[in-house]
């Protein structure tokens, strides 16, 4: 089993606003009783999406005009608070494949990585003007380019960064540590054997 490379995320972004947005605003703490991750998509920030009635405030991730949504774009230490793992899972469930912020929490960002969520980070003049121009054309697309770091949107180019580390198991596709497990399935017979386990 071989997991693929990313090297290029493109689509459609949505802007939601905020500096320290944490793990239970991005997934509140009693929908992790789920059984399964894919319940966690339609849960995504919940209590600023939705009333206690299940009414909605018409928060930026339902408006119509970013539906199908690919890139989240928001502002510094995005990700914070609890580590866990059901914030990412949340993200992508949604449908979002790639995060663009001012900065990340640390385990947030390495759980977004397992993923295959690339977390980019931009300046904060960049990700206003990028957020303009998505509120000025929500058909806009923005291709992330993770080999380059570089952001296409609108015919303009904006520069980013990324985790070395990060960017660099992207593009070798070594960023699942279970695909890695499972696609040395012979080498870790053989390393048994070896060893006398076998």
């Amino acid at each position: 089993m071989a997991g693929e490379s990313i090297s290029r995320i493109s689509g459609k972004g949505v802007y939601v606003q905020g500096n320290d947005i944490d793990t239970d605003r991005i997934i509140p703490a009693r929908f992790l009783k789920c059984v399964t991750f894919d319940e966690l998509g339609p849960s995504l920030f919940h209590d600023e999406r939705f009333t206690e009635s299940g009414e909605s405030k018409n928060h930026v991730l339902d408006a119509p005009q970013h539906r199908g949504a690919a890139v989240l774009i928001s502002d510094d230490n995005f990700g914070c608070g609890s580590s866990r793992e059901h914030a990412p899972q949340a993200i992508q469930k949604f449908g979002l494949k790639a995060v663009i912020a001012g900065s990340f929490a640390e385990i947030f960002h390495g759980n977004c990585t397992t993923l295959g969520i690339p977390c980019v980070i931009a300046s904060d003049e960049d990700r206003k003007e990028l957020s303009k121009i998505i509120e000025n054309d929500p058909e806009a697309s923005l291709d992330i380019d993770i080999e380059k770091r570089e952001i296409v949107c609108a015919n303009k180019v904006f520069q980013v960064s990324m985790k070395e580390s990060a960017r660099e198991a992207f593009l070798a596709a070594t960023f699942d540590p279970l695909d890695e497990l499972l696609g040395a399935t012979e080498e870790i017979k053989a390393a048994a054997e070896r060893l006398g386990y076998a």
